[in-house]
């Protein structure tokens, strides 16, 4: 097992990554103080997957476990999902020390995590993360939201949980689309701010991709070790947290334009592509390091050919997007694989011309 520790004085908490974890849980809720009820949230296939056997050990352990279930899908990630759990926990009683277990990917993460951040002005969070892009991004730094409209986690919050624990195993049963998935992060993380983990991506996407424990042990602990550092220094995103938006700013458009049908993982490929043409355009960035992105992206079963999506729409809800400052598009971009930087000086005509042009 691995440990990762984000520093953040009162609100400091503990990432815990390895194999078999989720038989530890009621091990490490005990060594945090808590006892008897907890929620769990999650979904019908995660609860007969991994939720009934968590439910086991912790009824075990003494706890009194109630499971509170939300259906698959983006869609659920709303405000009305979040008064619908709102109503359950004061159904069953949830206290405001009652901590809630987020059992799931992405968006139960960021659902149960906004629900648990605004339910009695806050509860006790456990981030669960079950797949690989939860486990290395939206589990970690306390960022929770819901969509609203047509805008991705346009509503939420900065709450940090008292514990996230990463177990692997989770990640051997996901389909090759969600390792692919969770990649676009790990790649994201390595080309903003470690040219060595890079590499090693480069050497060792292979054995990522047929879930080598070890590779994977790795590949979670160097993302979230790169993301921990970025959080510990920039909490609250007024600076440096931006660079983890690296392929994000044309990706949430690509997510929303498509009505979600182009995941976020995809989407974020895209985006990064995007982003690293106009660095190259601006000057910024050499072709070699360019082909390197692209290389590994395609390697890492990502798209990397732009859809064919309505592109003044594309470029409108970039504009609604909440790193624009001042009506200016703010852009994450390279300057060598490892080394990011952020501007609002990318011109709209120069991101339409990009989103035209897909050379590298």
């Amino acid at each position: 097992m691995r440990k990762v520790n984000l520093e953040l004085g009162a609100s400091s908490y503990e990432m815990h990554i390895g194999s078999g974890l989720l038989a530890k849980t009621g091990h490490w809720l005990k060594k945090h103080g808590f006892v008897g009820k907890l929620v769990i949230i999650t979904n019908p296939t995660l609860k007969k997957r991994y939720g009934e056997g968590l439910k086991q050990t912790l009824d075990r352990d003494g706890f009194q476990v109630i499971t509170l279930l939300v259906p698959e899908g983006e869609e659920q990630k709303s405000l009305e999902t979040a008064g619908r759990l709102y109503h359950k926990l004061t159904d069953c009683h949830a206290e405001r020390t009652t901590p809630i277990l987020a059992l799931g990917g992405g968006v139960i993460g960021d659902l149960a995590g906004f629900v648990a951040a605004s339910y009695m002005r806050g509860v006790p969070l456990i981030q669960m993360p079950t797949t690989l892009l939860a486990q290395v991004d939206s589990s970690i730094g306390g960022k929770v939201a819901v969509d609203h409209g047509q805008l991705k986690n346009k509503i939420g919050a900065f709450y940090q949980p008292q514990l996230v624990i990463a177990d692997i195993n989770t990640l051997k049963t996901l389909p090759a689309a969600e390792i692919a998935n969770g990649l676009a992060e790990v790649i994201k993380s390595a080309a903003i701010r470690n040219k060595k983990f890079f590499a090693f991506l480069e050497e060792n996407i292979e054995q990522i991709k047929t879930r080598d424990n070890e590779a994977l042990e790795e590949v979670v602990f160097q993302t979230a070790k790169i993301k921990v550092e970025v959080v510990a220094q920039d909490e609250r995103d007024f600076g440096l947290r931006s660079i983890l938006n690296y392929g994000h700013t044309i990706g949430h458009a690509i997510e929303a334009v498509s009505d979600f049908k182009i995941e976020h993982g995809g989407a974020v490929a895209l985006g990064m592509l995007a982003a690293a043409r106009i660095s190259k355009k601006m000057g910024f960035l050499d072709k070699g390091a360019a082909t390197r992105l692209k290389a590994l992206i395609q390697k890492a079963s990502l798209p990397t050919k732009m859809p064919k999506l309505n592109q003044k729409k594309l470029i409108q809800t970039m504009q609604h997007d909440k790193k624009v400052r001042q009506d200016k598009l703010r852009f994450v971009l390279l300057r060598e694989i490892g080394d990011a930087f952020i501007t609002d000086e990318v011109s709209p005509s120069l991101v339409a011309e990009v989103l035209a042009n897909e050379e590298t």
